[in-house]
């Protein structure tokens, strides 16, 4: 969903930095082979979780919902030459199509796929991570939340993607509607929760940035 003009929209990312070539490569086969590639985060989007990554410079990473890979990348961009990024996602179909791409980057033997159900998952990572990213089932965020909030580092963030759900945040509540009614949730969690601070950007589908005091 676009929130300000197409014209406008355009303008914006054609004053953007470009995606590299590797990206552009995992779109396409993405839109070939893959179910539902609307769901990649895209060029634009993908250029401002590359730069907020850069300016951050994390040592770890954890993604939850990889897709096919190419949210991944980006943040990869910015870790550190010693760093770890960890990515959790359900769909076995998708391990070898991420592994391929992920082995062509210049992290491969840094990138580390978890198979599973991130609430599984997650408890068992030992580790402190300095960047966070959020883009699977919208029904578990609140959870998801409660299980990464002691895994952050003092001063690391949170990225919160779709958190505007094409708009149905300021919609009449469809009762039935559960991703919904779990965002708005979760929206006034972030809003309200005492140990991070937030700005939600109105970026494509709405990505917040939560930061740790």
């Amino acid at each position: 969903m676009h929130f300000i003009p197409q014209k406008l929209d355009d303008y914006v990312v054609a004053h953007s930095q470009q995606e590299p070539e590797l990206l552009q490569q995992l779109t396409r086969e993405t839109y070939q082979k893959i179910l539902q590639p609307r769901m990649l985060s895209g060029p634009y989007q993908g250029r401002v979780l590359s730069m907020i990554s850069k300016l951050i410079n994390p040592k770890n990473i954890l993604e939850i919902g990889t897709y096919t890979g190419y949210s991944a990348l980006c943040l990869a961009e910015g870790m550190q030459k010693n760093g770890q990024l960890h990515t959790i996602d359900v769909n076995e179909e998708l391990v070898d199509f991420q592994r391929k791409y992920f082995d062509k980057s210049n992290w491969g033997n840094q990138i580390h796929q978890h198979l599973g159900s991130a609430i599984d998952i997650i408890p068992q990572l030992d580790i402190k991570f300095d960047l966070i990213f959020i883009d699977a089932d919208k029904p578990n965020y609140v959870t998801y939340f409660h299980l990464i909030i002691d895994k952050l580092t003092t001063g690391g963030i949170i990225l919160s993607d779709n958190v505007l759900w094409s708009g149905k945040v300021i919609e009449k509540l469809n009762p039935k509607d559960e991703s919904t009614k779990a965002l708005l949730e979760y929206n006034k969690l972030l809003n309200e929760d005492n140990r991070i601070e937030t700005v939600l950007l109105p970026i494509r589908d709405g990505l917040t940035i939560s930061r740790k005091k």
